[in-house]
């Protein structure tokens, strides 16, 4: 047991260095407390390793990847909106209140898209062959271990942004996230799905270069009359 929990962390941990879910951790980071990101991460963590493991010890199959890509697509599409309706409002967010069900948000939208992400894969295989309890504690621990690096990330960069651009660049991310799910995991069409973010990220600099360039002329406007005038 002891050897499957190790060897379950650690290629769980390196599996997770720089994938897509370190990514959904940093962004739910932007927008919500760490102490509500990392319990939700790891409960979905434990219940998604919990059903993979099952599958594996006990069926030696894979989960069916595309409708949980399908569903994971639309449900980061519709946090998306929920993001850019926050970032874009004219009331002050910086002291918001933590919007309702935030945990249960985290989980189901966490839980969704690792049902569709390799490292499920990963987990079911090592199921496979290595004592079930082992890898379904050393997987849980080896994703939480790394998005808690990505919980990281995400608290210096909220420490340091304006709360309206977080909320923006968090539904930015979270489209990026749900169309590249849908093109590529749910359709297949992975051609289109990287000309699809590209296409969004370019237009998201030049959207923010854009406003960052008409503030600056803004404040130098400002800046450069007398105080009379003023």
């Amino acid at each position: 047991m002891l050897a499957a929990t190790l060897l379950s962390l650690g290629v769980v941990f390196l599996a997770e260095l720089g994938d897509r879910s370190q990514l959904i951790t940093m962004t739910y980071a932007l927008r919500f407390r760490w102490w509500v990101v990392l319990p939700g991460v790891t409960i979905a963590a434990f219940l998604v390793h919990g059903v993979s493991v099952t599958i594996g010890h006990l069926l030696g199959t894979t989960l069916p990847a595309r409708p949980m890509a399908f569903a994971s697509a639309i449900a980061f599409l519709i946090f998306a909106g929920w993001a850019w309706r926050e970032g874009v409002a004219d009331e002050d967010v910086s002291n918001a209140p933590q919007p309702r069900f935030v945990l249960l948000t985290v989980v189901s939208s966490f839980a969704l898209a690792e049902m569709s992400d390799k490292t499920t894969l990963a987990t079911v295989t090592l199921a496979s062959d290595h004592d079930w309890a082992g890898v379904w504690i050393g997987s849980t621990l080896g994703m939480v271990l790394a998005d808690a690096l990505a919980i990281g990330a995400g608290m210096l960069l909220h420490r340091r942004l304006p709360q309206q651009l977080l909320h923006v660049l968090a539904s930015m991310l979270f489209l990026e996230f749900g169309l590249w799910m849908l093109f590529d995991g749910a359709l297949g069409w992975r051609s289109v799905a990287i000309a699809t973010t590209v296409a969004v990220a370019l237009a998201a600099v030049s959207a923010a270069t854009a406003q960052t360039l008409r503030r600056r002329r803004t404040e130098a406007s400002f800046a450069g009359r007398s105080p009379e005038t003023v």
